[in-house]
């Protein structure tokens, strides 16, 4: 099953939710909504920096992943980024594939 990182900052009504809630409610939250989806949250984290609390998750597909990124935006209390990751053997297979691409100008 592929897998997704998702990189997620709170807005200000998004933080207040949190301070009440706590980080284990946010958690168990979204654990909860990627296995209504058929899949399986593996990790998540509270972060510094651009992202506010990260996961990493397997979902069936790019329109599961898509459409739960979509749905936690559309709330406005958080800002979801959503990035595909490729296993090693995926990236290998990539690697091997011949593309014939030709660079503007050339």
């Amino acid at each position: 099953m592929p897998k997704y990182l998702f990189q997620g900052s709170y807005r200000p009504e998004g933080t207040k939710g949190l301070m009440k809630e706590g980080a284990s409610q946010r958690r168990a939250n979204l654990e909860t909504l990627v296995k209504q989806q058929g899949g399986r949250l593996e990790a998540f984290y509270f972060t510094f920096g651009d992202a506010d609390a990260i996961g990493i998750a397997e979902l069936p597909d790019n329109v599961t992943a898509a459409a739960l990124s979509l749905a936690i935006n559309a709330s406005g209390l958080v800002g979801v980024r959503t990035t595909v990751l490729l296993t090693t053997d995926e990236m290998d297979q990539a690697t091997k594939k011949q593309i014939g691409y030709r660079p503007p100008g050339h």
